[in-house]
């Protein structure tokens, strides 16, 4: 069936990670069925004119907008995000209800952000509506907040009371209601769904290869010569677990001297880091990489042994299956999304229960890791095998495509 679609991707680009990514390949399969219109920022028109002067897609509209200038002066970087794109989601709900003056759309779909807590102003619109991959909810566990520095503690506070307040929000709540299908990444916001509302949600992750990212990753075996090397990729913030991550490479460490950690990322918690690692003594063995190009990048992850992965509420981990696709075994924590994307064939997933219960439990995996070879091996393999046959893109699609079929389905 052909479908005229409307999607509100505000992160869409083409060549990125995250939100960025999951709006921009979002397109491209839906576009291989169906007629698309997507609403997206206007500083994502360059690189999208650019992509498509490569490659057309000719039955797909672009609507870039974006608030007055005199309505976004004040946003810098992530300062003031999230205020500015719910004035964004106002400000395309006109734009499209003047678009659906002239196209009879059979669906509207919003894609990104996918964030549980804020509303679509498009599920306003009387046209059937879809949500999601839906994630980004849940703060951290209550017993890891103790680790957390005062600005750590804050964060997790408001994260938690916009929980609570996106209850209230009569645009969140209709959002909810009108959607006949939700996504979500994960089983922990699949059940912040109120329980009228659980029968019409969906597991699905949004992250994904392109063609020939998949094929292009060194995925060769290493010989292990040097240190047993642990990497560790993230913005360099509470909630992403490296203080976590290098309390367990402390108690790995001692039973096995010939290791080192690299960190690779920038963030606000670098030189908190940077001092914990020293008082711990390893200084001289845990290694802050910074901000690498991306091919510096896959050259740190193809001579390292396994990614340790210990964020505290990952909606969407793109790391994960790029290590998977590497071949390397993946350590992480058995929370949010990056529990739907590991499973026991290809890494290993540790309660988190409490601070040292799941350092000492994260260094006991890495333990396992390093004396065996051989299991190393198996995990990468399997890793790579699983990101074949369920993360790309070009797989996933029809999937994408059928939830059109079963959303309209439902009445």
């Amino acid at each position: 069936m052909d479908l005229r679609i409307l999607i509100s991707a505000y992160g869409c680009e083409p060549g990125l990670g995250s939100e960025q990514a999951v709006g921009w390949n979002w397109v491209l399969q839906i576009a291989r069925w169906h007629e698309v219109w997507v609403i997206t920022r206007a500083n994502n028109q360059q690189p999208i004119e650019k992509a498509l002067a490569a490659k057309p897609l000719p039955n797909v509209h672009w609507i870039y907008y974006d608030l007055p200038r005199w309505a976004r002066f004040w946003k810098r970087a992530d300062r003031g995000l999230y205020l500015y794109y719910y004035l964004w989601q106002i400000g395309i709900y006109f734009v499209a209800k003047r678009l659906c003056r002239n196209v009879r759309f059979d669906f509207i779909h919003h894609v990104t952000f996918g964030t549980f807590w804020s509303p679509s102003f498009l599920s306003l619109l009387p046209v059937p509506f879809m949500w999601g991959p839906v994630g980004a909810g849940l703060p951290a566990p209550r017993p890891f907040w103790k680790e957390f520095s005062l600005r750590g503690k804050a964060n997790e506070s408001l994260r938690a009371m916009a929980l609570f307040l996106a209850r209230l929000d009569p645009v969140r709540a209709r959002t909810e209601d009108k959607a006949r299908l939700i996504l979500t990444v994960s089983s922990g916001i699949a059940r912040k769904f109120t329980r009228a509302n659980q029968h019409k949600v969906a597991l699905f992750s949004g992250v994904g290869f392109g063609p020939g990212e998949f094929d292009g990753l060194d995925c060769s075996t290493q010989t292990r010569s040097g240190p047993f090397t642990v990497l560790s990729v993230g913005r360099l913030v509470h909630w992403k677990g490296f203080a976590l991550a290098i309390k367990a490479f402390a108690i790995f460490h001692r039973a096995f001297p010939n290791s080192q950690h690299w960190i690779v990322g920038n963030g606000p918690e670098k030189a908190k880091l940077v001092d914990l690692a020293a008082s711990l003594g390893l200084s001289k063995c845990v290694h802050f990489i910074g901000t690498l190009s991306r091919a510096d990048y896959l050259a740190r992850l193809s001579s390292s042994d396994v990614l340790l992965y210990p964020c505290l509420h990952e909606p969407g981990a793109f790391v994960i299956i790029e290590a998977m696709a590497a071949g390397k075994p993946v350590l992480c924590l058995n929370l949010g999304e990056p529990a739907l994307l590991v499973n026991e064939k290809t890494g290993i997933k540790v309660a988190a229960i409490e601070p040292h219960q799941t350092a000492h439990d994260l260094a006991n995996a890495l333990a396992g890791l390093a004396q065996d070879a051989s299991l190393c091996e198996r995990l990468g393999q399997a890793g790579r095998q699983r990101v074949q046959e369920h993360f790309r893109w070009d797989q996933k699609g029809p999937f994408m495509a059928a939830f059109y079929d079963q959303a309209l389905a439902t009445e």
